[in-house]
Formats: structure tokens, sequence, C-alpha cells
């Protein structure tokens, strides 16, 4: 199968580069996966679209302020503008740090992309505050500007990130993150703290669209996924099943699992809230059909021809072309199906990506 057969085209200005100022304005395609259907709504009607006895399932992450700007040296660093970083053209020995996973607390380390990647080789220091409280060490490296840093120990390392750190906002929004992204680039439920990016799905909601789920007699429940580099790392082969994905962190609290083996067993409908949570769901049953509770690694690369065993319904932004986040959709509607719902939202001129709208696939 071929990463050429998940492309679509896309004219620029349909990326949304800043979010709707009320979250359920956001509008809906409605796509029925069965017959191919394709509905324009609105995502404030969303609750009307489901059945008492559904279960939606929600991903709960939180988004860390993970981009940072510093300078490479063994000196001490000099202060960025919070407001505009002028990060990219790297000039001074400025660098830009995304931290996309921590892979251990003792010693504080994370994997990161850094640019410019082909400059920062290993043993380098790099500096994020005039004060010197903020720095690392690059202890391994990696391809496409992967690298492992070492944090210098810090009281309250998270405490520093929040004040240091920027949203990490995807490369295709054309402007530095603001005050107002810190708010509006993280779902109303966000809870756990470990997220590089959010899942986007999740931006459309708001209280009252959740106490109005609550009311028309549907059970949600919530589990936790962390996004990283697995999510948005782009497809460097030809053929997808040559394709690795990383591995992300998630966990499924007993009472989530005893709610959707329930709910299967009594074949009621599986709500997922964007692909996060589908890899966390079908990561956990794919050996057994059944979700187990506890902490795991979601590694599962959904394409067309897998086999879903607990996602009935999802409800999923729109995805860059040739991505595996397209992918996985494409394998839970059809490809010809959304690549078809995907032509009618252009036509249609929809708004794209993160801070766009959403599809219902039922």
């Amino acid at each position: 199968m071929l990463v050429s057969d998940f492309d679509y085209h896309l004219p620029v200005e349909l990326i949304a580069q800043e979010p709707l100022a009320d979250r359920e304005m956001s509008r809906m395609l409605r796509l029925s996966r069965r017959i191919g259907g394709i509905e324009d709504a609105v995502f404030r009607d969303f609750p009307d679209l489901l059945r008492p006895g559904d279960l939606v399932m929600f991903n709960n992450t939180r988004v860390l302020p993970a981009r940072l700007y510093g300078r490479r040296g063994g000196s001490r660093a000099q202060p960025l503008s919070a407001q505009n970083p002028a990060s990219r053209d790297f000039l001074k020995g400025r660098v830009e740090v995304l931290l996309t996973r921590q892979v251990s607390e003792q010693p504080n380390e994370w994997e990161c992309l850094v640019r410019p990647g082909r400059k920062i080789g290993v043993g380098e220091q790099l500096f994020f505050a005039e004060a010197d409280d903020l720095a690392a060490e690059v202890v391994a490296r990696g391809t496409f500007g992967e690298r492992r840093l070492r944090f210098k120990p810090a009281s309250d390392f998270f405490g520093v990130l929040e004040r240091l750190g920027h949203v990490p906002l995807p490369p295709y929004i054309s402007r530095d993150d603001r005050p107002s992204d810190r708010d509006r680039y993280q779902t109303v439920y966000a809870r756990e703290r470990g997220s590089v990016a959010a899942p986007t799905a999740g931006l459309h909601f708001t209280p009252e669209i959740l106490e109005r789920l609550k009311q028309r007699g549907v059970e949600s429940a919530e589990i936790t996924l962390h996004v990283g580099l697995g999510t948005f790392q782009p497809v460097r082969t030809e053929e997808i099943e040559a394709h690795k994905l990383h591995r992300e962190s998630y966990n499924i609290p007993a009472d989530a699992a005893d709610k959707i083996n329930q709910a299967i067993s009594e074949k009621r409908r599986v709500v997922a809230i964007g692909t996060t949570t589908v890899r966390t769901l079908e990561d956990s049953a794919r050996t057994s059909g059944r979700v187990h509770a506890g902490s795991g690694e979601a590694g599962i690369f959904i394409y067309p021809g897998f086999q879903f065993r607990v996602v009935g319904a999802l409800l999923t932004n729109f995805h860059l072309p040739k991505s595996t986040l397209l992918m996985l959709v494409c394998a839970f509607a059809g490809t010809g199906n959304v690549l078809a719902a995907y032509r009618h939202a252009v036509d249609q001129q929809y708004r794209f990506y993160s801070y766009g709208d959403c599809m219902f696939i039922e």
C-alpha cells in the first residue's frame, strides 16, 4: 500500500491559523461509513447525533509548554523575548527545542527535536534562561533532528517549563504562540500533563456540550495518551507497511476499562473522541478483544485492512495528506469514503487541521 494513495489537494488558505471564539461553533462533516453519505452540520448539534447508552471516550492529556528557545555554548544564555522569540533565523547560536517524551526522571532526560539539528552534537550544552535555571546537555543523537537531552537538576522543573516554555503549535500555523493559546490549545477536560500536541478533536467541546451529553443519557469515560512524536512524525517510506511509529505512553483507569468492556459485551457503541483515543483502545484490545486497565505504550500503526475491536464511531479533525492519522481514519471509514469527504470539505471551505473543523464518522 503506497503513501501516495492517501494524498489530497488542500488550498493553503483553508489551514486554520486561529481558533474560533466559540469552540462549539465549528463546522462538522457527518460521514456514514456504511453508505458513504455526507451531511454538513455544526458541532453544537453533536449531542443530538448520539444515542442513549453510547459510551463516549475522551483523552484527558494536557499539553505541556514544550517548545523552548535557547542558545548553544558554554556560557550563560541571553534572554529571549517571551512574546517574540525570533528563533527561526537561529542567529548567534540560537536553538529551538521541542520536548517530545520524558524518558527518565532521575536523571531528567527527554527525547527532543532540535533545530538546527545538524549543528547540535553530543556533549553540547544548551541554555534556556539568563539566570541559568534551565540548562541541558545533549547525551544522544538520533535521526531527523532527534536528540536526547539531560536537564540540570531543578527543584521544580515543570514550574520552570511553565514559565519559560511556549505552546507547541504545529508548524502549519504560521505565527508564534500567544498567551491565549495556553487555554485554547487545551481541551476543557485536560488534566494529565504530558503531551506535546493537543488531541484536537476534543478542542470543540465546552462544559455545556458535556452537560448535554449527560442529559441525553450518554455515558462517558476518560483515558490518557500523551501525544508525542509518533502522532505527527511524517511517513518517509513509499510503502506504508515499512513505516514504524514511535511509541506513545498511555493509561487506562480500571473504571474506564470496566465501562468499555461492559459496552462491548452489551453491543453498545463506543464513540472515540480523536485518533489518540482510538490508538489507545485498539492497542489495549488487539490481543484479546477486551480493554485492559493499566499503563502501556501504543506502538500500533492503524491503516486500511485493520480490524477494529472496540471503536464504533469516531469524532476527528481533518488531517494532513499522507499522514498516519489520515491512514487511521481511512482504515475506519474506507479510503474512498474519506477522500470523497475531504474533497467535499475543501469544496465547502471547511477549516482544516488543529484549529479547524471536524468530522463525525459513524
